[in-house]
């Protein structure tokens, strides 16, 4: 495991602990719709560090774990970070204005962060074998992104779970982005996969249109 990537592992684990032992320091950092109206945007960056529990908190380093290193191989130690935090502040303030009106709604977590990373791997390696816990099935990298993206477009549609879909999609459409705007010769080796992996942008833009988000 390269330096980068253990390290944000033990940033996550010592701001998460402190959050499940500190309530207040757990409330003070999260994210929170009240608290971003009254301009503590600090909360974007903060609450990618706290996570609800250890269950939690395992499942995104592992995903960290598991893909940050395909992406650091690629892009380099400055490179993947910029990818890290900006996916993480997108899908942060993704999440804000899509619920901008909800005061009471918070969340926490490195979901939109790790979206990113995977994300971004995708489009690297695109025919990287892939599957979701649901449907545990070996798939291409591209199938999986698209088939993941509609499932957190549902999740945002009907919310029936903590799962912070929307932090999810904005954190991945950003380290798709992202990558592209790093490396732009892939939008010429890689059109046909591209075209397809935005259908579920196209999806939630039409949803959103007709008022069903």
């Amino acid at each position: 495991m390269s330096t980068p990537v253990l390290l944000l592992i033990f940033l996550n684990i010592l701001v998460s602990y402190k959050g499940f032992s500190e309530s207040r320091f757990f409330e003070k950092y999260k994210f929170s719709v009240l608290a971003l109206h009254e301009q503590q945007y600090f909360r974007l960056l903060s609450s990618g560090f706290l996570h609800v529990d250890t269950a939690h908190l395992v499942f995104n380093m592992f995903a960290l774990y598991m893909f940050g290193d395909v992406v650091i191989q690629i892009t380099g130690v400055f490179l993947f970070m910029l990818i890290y935090i900006l996916s993480l502040l997108a899908g942060n303030y993704f999440t804000f204005i899509n619920h901008k009106n909800e005061p009471n709604y918070s969340a926490v977590g490195a979901s939109g962060a790790v979206s990113g990373i995977v994300y971004s791997s995708i489009l690297l390696f695109p025919q990287m074998q892939l599957a979701l816990i649901f449907f545990p099935i070996p798939m291409p990298g591209y199938v999986f992104g698209i088939l993941y993206l509609l499932y957190t477009l549902f999740g945002m549609k009907s919310p029936r779970d903590n799962i912070g879909h929307t932090a999810h999609f904005g954190g991945a459409v950003s380290g798709f982005a992202i990558t592209l705007f790093i490396f732009p010769s892939l939008i010429y080796m890689q059109t046909s996969l591209i075209l397809l992996m935005l259908i579920p942008l196209i999806v939630f833009l039409v949803m959103k249109r007709n008022g069903n988000l």
